[in-house]
Order: structure tokens, then sequence, then C-alpha cells
């Protein structure tokens, strides 16, 4: 598969044989210097949360049963929303459940009906594995091991016309499951480290100190196929994106840490029209066993983390958020009681959020189903109502214009329907 698809890793490209036509550096500088509005595309950004993020603690249901329930499973995790409780309230969101005061950047977005959140989602698998849940989620085939390709990537084969090497960019250290497949995409940590390395050889060893040139020359023809002694100035034209001297909007403030980065190097491929229509970044540390806390703690950490770069991200976008959705997933949630160590456990279904100035928002959309021991799953888990599935093409379906007859394309195996989470006009 590497033989059709280019990859940024640790801020290096790697060039693998791309086939026939423009190298990918050339393509890469021509979309650089592509004439304004040429490349305006519809963007879908992915932000993966690792570890499995708690959806009753993100998302709390309020007042009646399920809160009632919820504080009695949860004694020491439990935040009130009473007003009496002051700066340890969650946030009403008027619709029968709360938001942690973590979250509070995305406020703003919820009230002005841009963010969505879709509550009791994830696989209809029901393994409890990290790795193999994230894999069938990102491969887009529950319970299917050795899946090819990923979904998005699959998304990216539907769009149908010319792509720059922008096209699909991964902020990580190496191309997510998501990606793979057919179409070319990145991975790049950080862009300002852009440049290109040759794979290693004995040859590139004997030409150490006589510069890329040297090196290009030296490097086998199979390896280097089609790649033009052009292409170092390509390198230099790529310098006109100007990423070392990016400034995010005023009042852009992008926390430190990797998402923080990482969404603000998506903003500025975005503000730089260079044809990127799939971005792709991560959050880890959801993995909450353990002293899960409450305002503080690690669940408040990563949550402030999250929503901080997200919101700056949609600040930073100015404009451009007219083209852009955002669209967060996780693996799966957690146990809906609290264990003996102040955490909670890998459990079942969990939420996420989408946003974009398309998004039907200030909604809860799906159903949840309450927190009655017979409601739950296996008698521990907020069940999974709401396929993953569902979501992704509707979200990947409205952004890019795909019809629903594709779907089982973009979800080999899947038959069910999409979830409306766009305002219809």
């Amino acid at each position: 598969m590497l033989n059709r698809r280019a990859f940024l890793r640790t801020g290096s490209v790697a060039l693998f044989t791309v086939g026939a036509g423009p190298t990918f550096l050339e393509r890469a500088a021509s979309a650089a210097t592509a004439p304004e509005g040429s490349t305006r595309d519809k963007v879908l950004v992915t932000i993966f949360q690792r570890g499995a993020m708690d959806a009753l603690a993100a998302v709390p249901p309020l007042g009646g049963r399920a809160g009632r329930q919820l504080k009695a499973l949860r004694p020491r995790l439990h935040l009130d929303a009473a007003r009496s409780a002051g700066g340890r309230a969650v946030h009403d969101l008027g619709v029968g459940f709360g938001l942690h005061p973590a979250f509070d950047p995305l406020l703003p977005m919820w009230r002005d009906g841009r963010l969505g959140i879709v509550h009791a989602m994830g696989s209809p698998h029901t393994t409890r594995s990290h790795f193999d849940a994230q894999d069938y989620m990102e491969a887009g085939t529950p319970g299917r091991k050795g899946t090819a390709d990923g979904w998005l990537n699959r998304v990216m084969g539907r769009l149908g016309h010319d792509a720059t090497p922008f096209r699909a960019v991964s902020l990580t250290p190496a191309l997510p499951r998501s990606l793979y497949g057919e179409q070319s995409a990145l991975a790049v940590t950080n862009l300002r480290d852009f440049k290109v390395d040759l794979p290693s050889a004995p040859q590139a060893s004997a030409a150490a100190g006589q510069g890329f040139e040297a090196l290009y020359d030296q490097t086998s023809q199979e390896l280097l196929h089609d790649t033009a002694a052009d292409t170092f100035e390509a390198v230099d034209m790529l310098d006109k994106l100007d990423v070392r001297n990016y400034r995010p909007a005023a009042g852009a403030d992008y926390p430190r840490g990797p998402l923080g980065a990482s969404l603000k190097q998506i903003a500025f491929l975005i503000k730089s029209n260079v044809g990127l229509q799939v971005a792709f970044a991560e959050s880890g540390g959801w993995d909450t066993h353990v002293q899960q806390g409450t305002l503080t703690g690690s669940f408040a950490r990563q949550a402030r983390d999250l929503s901080q770069a997200i919101a700056a991200f949609w600040h930073d976008l100015g404009a451009d958020r007219d083209r852009v959705t955002v669209l967060t997933m996780t693996e799966f949630g957690r146990t809906a009681a609290e264990n003996g160590t102040g955490g909670t456990d890998h459990g079942h279904g969990s939420c996420l959020f989408v946003l974009g100035n398309g998004i039907d928002g200030g909604k809860v959309h799906g159903d949840f189903p309450g927190l009655d021991r017979d409601q739950l799953y296996e008698g521990r888990d907020l069940p999974v109502t709401t396929d993953f599935r569902s979501i992704f093409s509707e979200v990947a379906g409205q952004n890019f214009d795909i019809a629903p007859e594709h779907d089982s394309g973009l979800f080999p195996g899947w038959s069910g329907k999409r979830l409306p989470l766009f305002r219809r006009v």
C-alpha cells in the first residue's frame, strides 16, 4: 500500500514510489502558489480522543430519574448543577443535560447553535480493548480485523478530483489507521521542520557531508522513481508558506501541548489555501481508571485542553469557519458507576462533539436510554444506541456532498441510516 502514499514522519518527508505525474513536492509547491480561491474546498477536521472519554462526566444527565441515579452511582465523581454549587456546578445546557465545567470554552459555540453533541454513541462491537476498538473505529468496520484501509481514506476516494499533497494531513508522529489506504496522505508532527529526508542506504551514508543533491544522485532510481532535480527547487518554493512566522488571529489562545500545536498547524494549512480537505489530530490521556477527579484531576485536565484547543482553532479560522467541520471521536465510554480507586473503568457508549456553521447545534442528538440497571449494557455501562457509522457517514456525506447510496462503500458491511446532524435548508 505504500507504493502510492507519501507521508511525513517526525517532520520530514519520506519519499516512496508515488507513480507517474508531478512529484510530491512539485505538487505541494503548485498548491502553495495557486491562485486565490482555486482550492477552497470544504474541510473535515477529526480529533481522536484516545483512551475512551467518560461521556457521563462530560455531558451528564441533569435532574429527573437519570440525574438522581448518576449521583448515586458516582458519589465521589458527581458534580451538581444547582446554583448553590457555585464554581463546582456543571453547566445546564437547557436540554436535560449538563456540560462539565472544564468544557467552558465550548459554551459560546453551543449557544450560537454551532456545536452539537451525540450521546450514547459508539461501536456495536463490545470489545473493551483500546487497541481493537480504536482499530475498528478508524477502519470503520466494527469487529472486522484486517480491513486494509481507513474510513477517512475511503472518503477521500469518493471526492473524485485532482488533489494536492496536502489534501489529507495528520498532525501525528505516524499515519493514523483512519488514513491508511490508496489515497495519498501525510503525517507530520511539526510543519516548521518540513524538509526532505532520504531513507537510509549505504550510498547515502557514503555521500554524507556532500549535500542533499549528492544523496539524491547516489540513491537508487527505483526508490525515487519520477523524482527530478527540479524537486529541490520545489523545496525552496515551499518556504512561501512561511509557517515559521505564522501568527494566529488575535484572541486565538492555543493551549501548550500536542493538541493545541496540531490544531494551530491545521488552521495554518486551511488559511494558506493549499487544498486541505481532511485533517487528523489526537488527544491522549482519557483512560481514567484512577483518581479521575471532578473539577481537577485527569478528566478535567484533558477536557480543558481539548476545549481550549478547539475554541482557539475555531476563533483562529475567522471567515474560513464556513467551510470547516470538526468531529471528535473516542473508542468507547466508561462504566456508569465509579470504581474503588476514584475512577471509571472501560465501558461501552460514549459521546462526541461536532462543530460547524452548518451543524444543527445547541442540541444533544441520539437516544439517551437512561441509567436504570436494565437499561445499562450488561448492567454496568451506558449502551450504544447510535452506531458511530451513522454519525461519520452524515458528517462526511454532508461536508463533501457524498450521496447516501455510497455509504456501504465508505463503511463495508453496514446498511444503517445517517443520523441527521446538519441544518436542512
